[in-house]
């Protein structure tokens, strides 16, 4: 969410309903990713929350007023041209009736019929007037002209005590479909296959060889490039972390297991994918022997015999005849900065891949932040400490920039 708002120009419509303290909230979050918010309030708005509640978050006055000696030249038109995201939360059901019509009577539904950015909605009312005919045609006609994307409303108690559909969808659930407006479709149309998490390779009904990975980058990087428009496969070891949006999972379990989930997801020719982004840590060795009952504890030393598992990653670029897919690879390494890139762009080149992305090993596992190098053939660069969302973006932009001239 902080990598599709930040920077980003917001405006953010309040209009009269109990449900407007909620837009505070929404406001505050905004913020926090990093967006420039713009406030725009109707009468009847501030007679639930005051200005200063906006200002206060916000920095910026609040925009009251389109017409009049208030207003400077054409005020409607010069915010929905700055604009380049519109929420009117909460939307009340008269507000929605004049967005559906096309009435521009203040300054929301003069923003809103001026705007040429995603426009959001977000309806709060009692739920006797969200079923009403009238409210849900105004709704399918929003749906229908495409220019309003409505988010909610949710099932709940409102203001009155009653419960049913009507109440304002949460400020988090808003605050996440503001982003997902804002994120770009660059990848629309491609095949992303993405492993994530550990593989665990059993010695007996009991006990495993495994590692710390958590799942969480592999993850991220699923979750956003499903955001921007590409078709996902997700295959993992185990992890407790729940499917993202949009994304075909495949649960496995050892490596070879996920070998075979990669080449089915891959194909034979490896030509069933745009790219491949192998976050998964994969165990490097597995038992030569797996116990069918639990070996028993003795005074004895014990041995265990253990074979290297393939190399996942470099089997598929062997295979590879083309630019594609692209293959990103991971590691997690020890050492200086210095030398971490250089473990990386070594990596690179004899796995014969096209990215590696880098990590020290310290600020890696169990986290959901990270800090890593992306190394290419034109070198290696830093990236901060980012939320492992974030830094899935900057992984996902250089894909993109490589699909750009991949045939």
């Amino acid at each position: 969410m902080t990598r599709s708002l930040h920077g980003r120009r917001v405006v953010l419509a309040v209009t009269g309903s109990v449900a407007a303290y909620k837009s505070a909230a929404l406001t505050r979050l905004l913020r926090a990713a990093g967006a420039e918010v713009d406030v725009v309030m109707t009468r009847s708005a501030r007679r639930f929350v005051g200005d200063a509640t906006f200002s206060g978050l916000t920095g910026r006055p609040v925009l009251r007023t389109a017409f009049g000696p208030a207003a400077a030249g054409e005020l409607h038109v010069d915010v929905a041209r700055r604009a380049e995201l519109v929420i009117v939360a909460p939307a009340t059901a008269d507000v929605l009736a004049r967005l559906a019509t096309g009435r521009a009577d203040d300054l929301v539904t003069a923003i809103a019929l001026c705007a040429t950015c995603p426009v959001l909605a977000a309806p709060a009312m009692h739920p006797s007037m969200w079923s009403h005919p009238a409210t849900r045609r105004n709704a399918e006609l929003l749906a229908r002209d495409g220019r309003v994307t409505l988010v909610g409303p949710i099932a709940g108690e409102v203001a009155s005590g009653d419960t049913g559909i009507g109440r304002m969808a949460e400020p988090e659930t808003i605050a996440a479909a503001a982003a997902s407006a804002l994120t770009p479709r660059d990848l629309a149309g491609r095949h992303l296959v993405v492993s994530a998490g550990p593989t665990l390779e059993d010695l007996d009904p009991v006990r495993f060889l495994g590692n710390r990975s958590s799942g969480r980058m592999g993850f991220a990087l699923a979750e956003r490039a499903a955001a921007r428009g590409a078709r996902v496969t997700l295959v993992t070891g185990p992890v407790a972390l729940a499917t993202p949006p949009g994304v075909v999972r495949r649960d496995v379990r050892s490596a070879l297991e996920m070998q075979a989930a990669l080449d089915a997801a891959l194909a034979a020719s490896t030509g069933g994918a745009d790219a491949l982004l192998m976050a998964a840590a994969v165990g490097d060795y597995r038992p030569a022997t797996t116990h069918a009952a639990k070996l028993k504890r003795s005074a004895e030393s014990l041995t265990i015999e253990l074979q290297p598992n393939p190399d996942l990653l470099r089997e598929i670029a062997r295979r590879r005849t083309g630019p594609r897919p692209v293959l990103v690879g991971f590691a997690v390494e020890t050492g200086t900065d210095d030398e971490i890139a250089g473990y990386g762009q070594k990596k690179r080149v004899e796995k014969r891949v096209d990215v590696v992305v880098a990590n020290p090993a310290a600020e890696s596992f169990g986290r959901s932040d990270n800090r890593a190098v992306l190394v290419t053939a034109e070198g290696a660069r830093w990236l901060p400490v980012l939320e492992k969302t974030v830094l899935a973006d900057h992984i996902l932009d250089a894909v993109v920039s490589m699909l750009g001239g991949a045939e």
